[in-house]
């Protein structure tokens, strides 16, 4: 159940099987030293049992890529451990460890709609809008006609999250936060 390609295509956050197992890829790096064959160096977490393992794939080498479902599912809560999600269209519940989701949970905010990925039956992640608009709960307070310039503050947001901030920005405002980078991308 996937497709196969090419070890120099994989990229970070892909889901590839390796035997019979399921990893997600946390951190890629292409080597190619002096005379020897190039290779890719990949840092991958276990989807099941949460260990990691680095793997080195040869540059041309077939890996399998885990051939996902993704259904859109509303965010309801977390129990410290475990994210529960909702289908609104028969309101059955899925959960995903935190381990699972990685730097993912620090952009959920509950009754948001997100894509979960399915594999097989089985929750492996979810896919993130491109930004988010999260309110700032804590952060030293703005400095009177301060611009946008080069000057950043940290921003602790209501997800627990910490940005650096313009220093404009201050408690209660809404900030829109790029999920890929978790950079600031503007107040709402």
């Amino acid at each position: 159940m996937g497709s196969s390609i090419q070890a120099t295509r994989l990229r970070k956050g892909m889901l590839v099987k390796v035997g019979d197992d399921l990893f997600r890829i946390l951190d890629l790096h292409h080597l190619t030293p002096g005379n020897k064959r190039a290779h890719i160096q990949a840092r991958m977490r276990n989807i099941r049992s949460g260990t990691l393992r680095d793997e080195k794939f040869r540059a041309e080498e077939d890996i399998e890529r885990a051939t996902l479902d993704e259904r859109e599912m509303q965010y309801l809560y977390n129990d410290g451990d475990h994210y529960y999600f909702m289908d609104t269209s028969n309101y059955e519940q899925v959960h995903i460890t935190a381990e699972a989701l990685g730097d993912s949970k620090d952009y959920l905010i509950a009754e948001m709609m997100i894509r979960v990925e399915f594999y097989d039956v089985e929750p492996v992640g979810i896919e993130l809008p491109q930004t988010v608009d999260l309110v700032v709960k804590e952060t030293v307070p703005g400095i009177k006609g301060a611009t946008a310039s080069a000057q950043v503050k940290p921003a602790t947001l209501e997800t627990g999250l910490v940005i650096q901030v313009p220093p404009f920005v201050n408690e209660g405002d809404k900030v829109r936060v790029n999920t890929e980078t978790g950079e600031y991308q503007s107040r709402v």
